[in-house]
């Protein structure tokens, strides 16, 4: 049936409103979306129109509406879901609905990722322009290639840093392209630095793996064991 949505929006709270956000049609009333006074639903949905109507007189948000649903569920029932909860955070941070930004993030998996992975990589030096570097490397050695190889270096001490120079002079590779991770201060170790920098990249697409890389040493000359292989692979 065609959306009958009114232009007038100074009308009763329980008014029947129908959306269409980004091609998904949803039907709700004005009190739900005015729920929370402060949230960028309330500040549309008060006073006069601040939206234009699509073709079936449906007002229009224009923006991904595959987890809009969620969003209205916790209007009207304060339920919390069950799947897709970073993609339901993004969305309640874009509508400004803060009571559902704070149960999200004590949920356990946004509490882990935000408290637990996030303060650690914000521990380490220059992590995320670390990742952008990788990325970028890997990009440009594409060409006519179905993998692109890149040396990283993680120095999880102090000492580690201490030892740099010689371990990084050690190696037959580029140097000038190795990317050196660390050191920080904080408990996890240098696998859990590796996990998150995999996971990082392929969070972005990517498909990638880590293996550690062997460095051909002399009799007398010490091993390093910092480096590590991230292998990019492209089909």
């Amino acid at each position: 049936q065609p959306c009958r949505a009114t232009h007038s929006l100074c009308i009763q709270n329980f008014h029947v409103v129908q959306l269409n956000v980004g091609g998904h049609l949803y039907t709700t009333t004005l009190s739900t979306l005015r729920k929370h006074s402060d949230s960028k639903l309330a500040e549309i949905f008060s006073g006069p129109p601040k939206l234009r109507t699509d073709t079936q007189g449906c007002y229009f948000i224009d923006r991904d509406g595959s987890h809009f649903g969620a969003i209205l569920e916790f209007l009207r029932s304060e339920q919390l879901p069950k799947e897709n909860i970073q993609e339901v955070h993004k969305e309640a941070i874009h509508y400004n609905i803060k009571p559902l930004i704070k149960l999200l993030e004590e949920t356990p998996r946004l509490f882990g990722e935000l408290v637990g992975r996030q303060q650690f990589l914000s521990r380490v030096p220059h992590y995320k322009e670390n990742i952008e570097v990788l990325i970028r490397i890997a990009r440009a050695e594409a060409i006519a290639a179905r993998h692109s190889y890149i040396i990283i270096c993680v120095l999880r001490t102090e000492e580690d840093l201490g030892f740099y120079d010689n371990a990084i002079n050690s190696l037959e590779a580029a140097k000038e392209s190795v990317v050196t991770f660390g050191p920080w201060k904080a408990a996890p170790l240098v696998k859990d630095l590796l996990d998150c920098v995999k996971m990082d990249i392929e969070n972005q697409g990517y498909r990638v793996s880590i293996q550690p890389h062997a460095v051909e040493k002399s009799f007398l000359s010490r091993s390093y064991d910092y480096f590590y292989q991230l292998t990019f692979t492209w089909w």
